[in-house]
């Protein structure tokens, strides 16, 4: 049948080319910030749908009765998708994360008889020495003869904590209700033994729900911070409170708009974390045992990396990414040592800063911002130094913490696996999609948490990309970092958590 001539096709013809051209003009060039072709695609996507529906029914022509149907029809599919999905927040790039409203998460335990207790303990964020590089054991890469083993898969409440590891006891932070809580499971076996509540929520659209730092265990004691500032310590056979701090409240600061997020950091007998307060608070060190101040130090405002120890330059220090900056505090007295600036990215600071030989510290941002290394020196008089050797866009580390390898640095630039020579700031590759992932060093090989919840082993070596197994852990995007307590894998999302025993390499 030949189209009527009354019908007017050129305003839509017009809106659809249009959007096929800013659509080209957006993903064609070689962009350094996905997000920032997420965004705009999801502009033009609606402005344009919204354009064609103005067309159709205003100016079209097309007949009454047709439009009255396509209104019914526009109508019912706004309907079922309201009744029938929702929306789980934004993906790493921000782009809507959509699921059934009936989905849900299946308790599993007893999958799989497990070998015994973890060989080695995992007591804080990204492992022993808190920089995702796991030594003294190694993993057989073949997944498809020695399959992961699936223990147990439980419910979660929402957060992006991630899990501490000490014996049988597996620590993590969930939201539950109006309630933010201290979680302890059996690693064997998945079964709660204790949490501990205290009144809290944090929430916004687009960074979801609950606390996001990672417990600390040391000598029976859980310390553990929360999404709005709250430090806890706990009894790690109990769940006792024994003291607490309302570390935003007593220093003036304010909550981050993605939550208070660096994991607590036990030197000796302090207990350091990092409010970003006002008059020399912004990083804060309690009395491990009492809760009692000890020092406040620095005047910078809080980032979303965690505070850790590197010695640099003969000398313990501890080493933070606050917003505008990269520092190294005197952990004995909290005083400021010296600060690199670091800004743009939206001040998104997330990754950790990675401390190297030669009193070199290497940093990375996200948002299209990129990487550098830093000189950290002390003069004769006693003055601390901190200049740039090179700066680099072909890592940009958004929240995927970056681990380092015979000269080599291994991150996700961008949701994109990449190996940086540190030599010369120049990549060795990039290969593999992971999306704003998580991932961690066992032996020579890349332990990969990507957003999709599939968990991937990758070599670790400049020669090449070369993935060797994957497997999907996760049924849903994750954004929270992997636990190795050998030979017992921990992964959670902001819905679920899961154990697995890996086989290791004899």
């Amino acid at each position: 049948m030949p189209i009527p001539k009354s019908i007017r096709w050129w305003p839509a013809v017009l809106i659809g080319a249009l959007m096929i051209i800013g659509l080209s003009m957006i993903w064609i060039p070689d962009r350094p910030n996905r997000q920032m072709q997420v965004m705009p695609t999801i502009l033009i996507c609606a402005v344009g749908f919204m354009l064609l529906c103005l067309w159709f029914f205003a100016f079209s022509r097309i007949r009454g009765k047709i439009r009255l149907w396509g209104l019914g029809v526009l109508a019912l599919l706004i309907g079922l998708t309201v009744s029938l999905v929702q929306l789980r927040g934004f993906t790493g790039d921000l782009a809507p994360h959509v699921a059934w409203r009936w989905s849900s998460v299946a308790s599993v335990s007893g999958v799989g008889k497990f070998s015994g207790e973890p060989e080695m303990d995992y007591p804080q964020f990204l492992g022993p020495d808190r920089n995702g590089i796991l030594r003294g054991t190694e993993l057989a890469s073949d997944w498809i003869q020695n399959p992961p083993k699936l223990l147990w898969r439980v419910p979660v409440g929402e957060a992006w904590s991630s899990f501490a590891v000490v014996g049988r006891s597996a620590l993590t932070q969930e939201q539950q209700g109006e309630d933010e809580t201290v979680v302890c499971y059996d690693v064997l076996t998945g079964k709660e033994k204790w949490r501990h509540r205290v009144r809290a929520r944090y929430e916004t659209a687009i960074a979801g729900i609950g606390p996001r730092a990672t417990p600390t265990v040391s000598k029976n004691r859980v310390y553990a911070f929360g999404a709005t500032g709250i430090l806890a310590c706990l009894d790690l056979d109990t769940g006792r409170e024994i003291w607490s701090r309302d570390t935003v409240k007593e220093t003036g600061a304010r909550v981050k708009e993605w939550g208070m997020s660096g994991s607590p950091l036990v030197v000796g007998e302090k207990v350091i974390v990092s409010p970003g307060g006002q008059n020399d608070q912004s990083l804060m060190a309690y009395h491990r045992e009492t809760g009692a101040v000890i020092w406040g130090g620095g005047r910078a405002r809080a980032g979303h990396s965690s505070p850790s120890v590197a010695a640099i330059a003969g000398m313990d220090q501890v080493l933070i990414f606050n917003h505008g900056q990269v520092a190294g505090h005197d952990p004995m007295s909290g005083a400021l040592l010296w600060a690199y600036p670091w800004t743009g990215g939206m001040t998104q600071h997330v990754a950790q800063p990675i401390p190297l030989s030669g009193d070199r510290v290497f940093v990375s941002t996200g948002y299209g911002v990129g990487s550098a290394l830093i000189q950290v020196a002390q003069s004769n008089g006693g003055e601390w130094t901190a200049n740039r050797i090179w700066k680099s866009p072909r890592l940009k580390a958004k929240f995927a913490n970056v681990v380092h390898k015979d000269g080599y640095i291994y991150g996700l630039d961008d949701g994109v696996l990449t190996c940086l020579d540190l030599s010369d700031e120049q990549r060795a590759w990039k290969r593999g999609r992971y999306g704003h992932g998580q991932l961690i060093l066992v032996g020579d090989l890349l332990l990969i948490q990507a957003e999709s919840g599939e968990v991937a082993l990758v070599d670790a070596s400049p020669l090449g990309y070369r993935e060797r197994a994957r497997f999907p852990a996760l049924s849903s995007h994750t954004w929270n970092s992997p636990a190795f307590a050998a030979p017992y894998l921990l992964v959670r999302n902001d819905r679920e958590a899961a154990c697995y025993e890996l086989v290791l390499k004899k």
